[in-house]
């Protein structure tokens, strides 16, 4: 159910349902900044068996799935170029989609990256489940913890300029957004707090989830989070399709 195929040189993790949903959906998975497969995490799977969704996660080491350089990932396309002009043709050509059948999941660095990625193309996202997004990578930046930000941006604030934070329009936002994340969690909670404190403030619809409590950041609380994002995602993509009838 699970295979590893090239994307432009690159590797991307696929499953493919044994029973496909009729209407043909398709997650595509941002990964965090420690590069976990999901392939490896059982309970993903069996959500995603139980729905019948196609699921395709690029592998962009650790870009920040910015649309900076990231020399890590690849020289000469960064890595929301990769997914706007590789990724998202190759799901039309292999599954038929125009787009609307396509839902955004991250988490951590992948969460931030799959909600940038909402904000600025809402028309071509227009749902995204962000699992414990690391809203504010800038800081691992201003704390000397990340590897490749420092070759990405010229300091910390050009870095905190480009984050999702900052990328919401007011007018012009995805019609599904599903955010959550461990209260306990000390690296990464105070910026999706503020982060829904923002759409609620600039009243953009969302949900969220900020009471359960998994043992912070990390694959435990990912894993408790599953069932409920998968289905999020599926309720939502069933709207989209209603909308498109």
């Amino acid at each position: 159910m699970w295979s590893n195929i090239e994307v432009r040189g690159h590797q991307c993790e696929v499953f493919e349902p044994v029973t496909a949903n009729a209407d043909g959906p398709v997650i595509i998975y941002l990964h965090g900044v420690h590069l976990g497969r999901l392939q490896d995490k059982p309970v993903f799977t069996e959500q995603f068996e139980k729905h019948g969704l196609r699921v395709i996660g690029p592998r962009t080491q650790r870009s920040w799935w910015t649309d900076v350089i990231c020399e890590e990932f690849d020289p000469e396309i960064s890595a929301e170029q990769y997914l706007l002009e590789h990724i998202l043709p190759f799901i039309e050509q292999r599954w038929g989609h125009n787009g609307r059948e396509t839902a955004l999941m991250g988490t951590s660095m992948g969460g931030q990256g799959a909600l940038r990625f909402a904000y600025k193309y809402p028309n071509k996202f227009p749902i995204v489940a962000a699992i414990s997004p690391a809203i504010d990578y800038h800081l691992r930046m201003k704390r000397g913890e990340d590897e490749t930000l420092p070759g990405m941006y010229d300091d910390p604030e050009a870095a905190r300029q480009d984050t999702a934070l900052l990328h919401i329009h007011p007018l012009n936002w995805p019609r599904h957004q599903f955010l959550c994340c461990d209260p306990t969690d000390r690296d990464w909670f105070a910026g999706v707090d503020r982060m829904q404190m923002k759409l609620y403030s600039l009243g953009v619809p969302h949900e969220h989830d900020f009471d359960t409590v998994a043992g912070g950041h990390g694959g435990n609380y990912y894993d408790i989070q599953a069932a409920k994002v998968v289905e999020f995602i599926v309720q939502r993509l069933e709207q989209e399709r209603q909308r498109s009838v």
